[in-house]
């Protein structure tokens, strides 16, 4: 049996299906007109991705409804198997207090130390994805009697 990679464009379904199998993302925004990627936790909720933040560039980024990307990714080295997961949309603060009361509950611990207070939802107005996997290709039979080529 031989083994093939195939490299696989996901639907946007796909792609927010694989989004909570991983913890961690890269926010990509522009801070002084210069673009700035940070590994950030993420949650998605109702649809969206949600991160959390301290009053912070991020924060500014968020409340300027300015549009960010999100990637997010899960490689396998061994296997040479990869997705990958880009969302593109408007970042805005959450103000709502039932969706930050909810959100506080939902909300992985942050991975820094320090207070991170502030919610910034994400809107995955755009969801693009790509997989490679590994696939098996199984010999073909022959009829008997018929010989194969080499």
């Amino acid at each position: 049996m031989t083994w093939r990679r195939e490299l696989e464009i996901l639907e946007r379904d796909q792609c927010l299906d694989l989004l909570p199998t991983v913890r961690i993302g890269r926010v990509i925004f522009t801070e002084h007109a210069l673009p700035v990627v940070e590994p950030v936790n993420f949650l998605l909720w109702r649809g969206d991705i949600v991160i959390r933040v301290p009053d912070g560039a991020k924060l500014a980024t968020s409340s300027g409804n300015l549009v960010v990307a999100v990637e997010i990714d899960e490689l396998d080295p061994d296997l040479r198997t990869w997705w990958s997961v880009t969302v593109v949309g408007h970042a805005q603060l959450i103000t709502d207090v039932g969706d930050l009361v909810e959100l506080s509950r939902l909300f992985l611990q942050p991975w820094l130390d320090g207070r991170r207070e502030y919610f910034v939802r994400i809107r995955t107005e755009k969801v693009t994805g790509r997989r490679v996997s590994v696939l098996a290709d199984q010999p073909v039979s022959l009829p008997v009697g018929v010989a194969s080529g080499g």
